[in-house]
């Protein structure tokens, strides 16, 4: 035998001279051995047909695995009302989703197979958003949710009506705006490793933003990047306390932008660790951050914004406030490093 498996062809006599014999004896081998390797593809296909289709005709394996129960889906819906009240994970293949899901109960767990190569594009459930949750709690692990639009101008990736939120390693890009919220004051919504790019509208009735956050709880955001934004504030936040640690916010290639971040009816907590930078396309360059500029539903005093770094883009001159302040509370102001320009305080 040949070291891929076909037989060597027999040689007659000591000077190795081929005859008619053994040509014969050599097809006939030759001609079992394909009838077996016919056999043994027949068979891979019976025993792997899934693995096949996908190679050859595009994914056809089921797109959503119950991680608990191993059951597999073709539609998010049914995979999420499978969980139904209870708990389960959601595990999403390396797919592009034209798909869409609400969770009315339970706590669930929305989980990429690979980060970043679950992408949630262009489909949106109740004219909301891609996910829609109202249950008791949902997680989001390394998903992508890409060009949600609506006619009101909300089209979500994340559309929270309810309940607990955690968010993690997910990238929201091309939308009218990220994450979306209701008012849970007893809600807390965590958002870790994420980014967020070219999202927000000022067209329509009001203003869309990278992340919008209602009269939350708290909201805790951390080494998350908000870039590129297209109108409206990049995070603009109604929750009670806040958190917002070693962030970027790169607005040098934004258009219409507003406020970096907007804690629009006051708030406790801290904003620390950031680094921002400021662009020329603006619609309100007045400040980088704006305490209760709305309402003064929350306190404020005690809220630390320390250890940031704020500048304009290069080739920018213009003055603006760092921390523009309409609360009246005794918001805490320690050590940042700020660009020429930037003026540290300002009571509005």
């Amino acid at each position: 035998m040949r070291p891929d498996g076909r037989p060597v062809p027999p040689r007659d006599g000591a000077a190795g001279v081929y005859t008619l014999a053994s040509r014969a004896r050599y097809k006939r081998g030759m001609t079992r051995l394909a009838r077996l390797a016919l056999a043994s593809a027949a068979l891979l296909c019976t025993a792997f047909p899934a693995a096949l289709s996908s190679a050859q005709n595009g994914p056809r394996i089921a797109p959503y695995t119950v991680v608990e129960t191993g059951r597999s889906y073709t539609r998010l819906q049914d995979a999420v009302d499978a969980i139904g009240g209870g708990h389960g994970t959601i595990r999403f293949a390396s797919l592009r989703f034209a798909d869409c899901a609400v969770q009315t109960g339970g706590d669930v767990t929305y989980e990429a197979a690979v980060p970043g190569q679950s992408v949630l594009d262009g489909v949106v459930c109740e004219g909301k958003g891609a996910l829609v949750l109202r249950g008791r709690s949902a997680t989001v692990s390394g998903l992508v949710f890409a060009n949600m639009r609506v006619p009101d101008k909300n089209g979500s990736g994340i559309r929270l009506e309810h309940g607990n939120l955690s968010v993690s390693q997910a990238w929201f890009r091309d939308s009218e705006q990220g994450i979306l919220t209701g008012n849970d004051p007893d809600g807390t919504i965590m958002i870790d490793k994420s980014t967020f790019t070219r999202l927000g509208t000022c067209e329509g009735s009001g203003c869309a933003h990278s992340i919008y956050v209602g009269n939350y709880g708290a909201l805790t955001v951390t080494r998350s990047r908000f870039e590129e934004g297209t109108g409206g504030h990049y995070a603009k936040s109604r929750a009670a306390r806040v958190a917002i640690l070693n962030c970027s916010f790169d607005d040098s290639r934004g258009r219409g932008t507003n406020y970096m971040i907007d804690l629009a009816d006051g708030a406790t907590g801290r904003i620390s660790g950031n680094w921002f930078v400021q662009g020329r396309d603006k619609e309100n360059y007045s400040a980088f951050i704006a305490v209760a500029a709305e309402h003064r539903n929350h306190p404020s005093g005690g809220l630390v914004v320390e250890d940031n770094n704020a500048r304009f883009a290069p080739g920018i001159e213009r003055r603006a406030a760092f921390v523009a302040d309409w609360s009246g509370d005794a918001v805490q102001l320690g050590a940042n490093v700020l660009g020429a320009g930037l003026v540290r305080y300002e009571r509005r």
